[in-house]
């Protein structure tokens, strides 16, 4: 169950064409949750950036005049995916880039599949929203995600907004951890239990307008998920 969100941020859009890697970003999942191991990292491609692709991410010749080389964190890299399964939106172009490099390394180092798994979110987007656009963005906003902190493309700032858009894609919660929080009168926030201390009582919070909302989106997701069948939108028409 362990996977994790990848994206890449590369000096053009074809690795055929001697394009290179400039920004790897992964994040580990295990079970469905998030844990607090990441990989990121700038690179220094060796070549120069084309401006298109420079007008996506904003990473110039100069900021990676310094950083690594792919040949100097390839193993860190392998260790941290091997085993897993690879989640990517659009596999095929990120796939294609990282086994280009470890084709410049030697035979020896085969390509990513040999390592891991790769499942592609784009693929399960289009076989759920046919005809519709599924790029990222327009699945952040079909699915509520917010990815307003995205001005430019962001090799880890886009494997969190993908992660988010995965677990809603596929049915899950984005996060398990309820948090309250205090208004200026004192009211606790509204996912959190209270208990009555005096009859050791839980009070009943009933739902928000929004709070339902997500709940049904979810369900819907689910039913999305399952052909068209899901127990708990059956039994609330009940």
């Amino acid at each position: 169950m362990r996977k994790i969100i990848l994206d890449t941020e590369t000096t053009g859009l074809e690795s055929r064409q001697g394009h290179r890697i400039i920004e790897i970003g992964c994040i580990e999942l295990i079970n469905r949750r998030k844990t607090e191991r990441n990989f990121h990292q700038y690179l220094n491609p060796e070549r120069d950036i084309e401006d298109g692709a420079f007008n996506i991410h904003g990473l110039s010749n100069e900021f990676l005049s310094d950083k690594s080389r792919f040949a100097d964190i390839a193993q860190e890299f392998i260790d941290f995916i091997r085993d897993g399964e690879l989640i990517i939106h659009n596999a095929p172009f990120d796939i294609g880039f990282i086994n280009a490099e470890l084709k410049l390394l030697g035979k020896k180092w085969g390509k990513i599949e040999d390592y891991c798994t790769v499942f592609d979110t784009l693929v399960l987007a289009r076989e759920k929203h046919p005809g519709q656009k599924n790029n990222l963005d327009a699945l952040c906003k079909r699915y509520e995600v917010d990815n307003s902190q995205r001005d430019l493309h962001g090799a880890l700032l886009d494997a969190q907004i993908l992660l988010d858009v995965y677990l809603k894609m596929t049915g899950g919660q984005t996060d398990l951890t309820f948090h309250s929080v205090a208004t200026s009168h004192g009211v606790k926030g509204k996912s959190e239990q209270y208990i009555n201390n005096k009859h050791k009582k839980l009070v009943v919070i009933e739902p928000t307008e929004s709070e339902l909302a997500e709940h049904r989106m979810l369900l819907e997701s689910i039913k999305d998920k399952n052909k068209g069948t899901c127990i708990w939108i059956e039994t609330e028409l009940d």
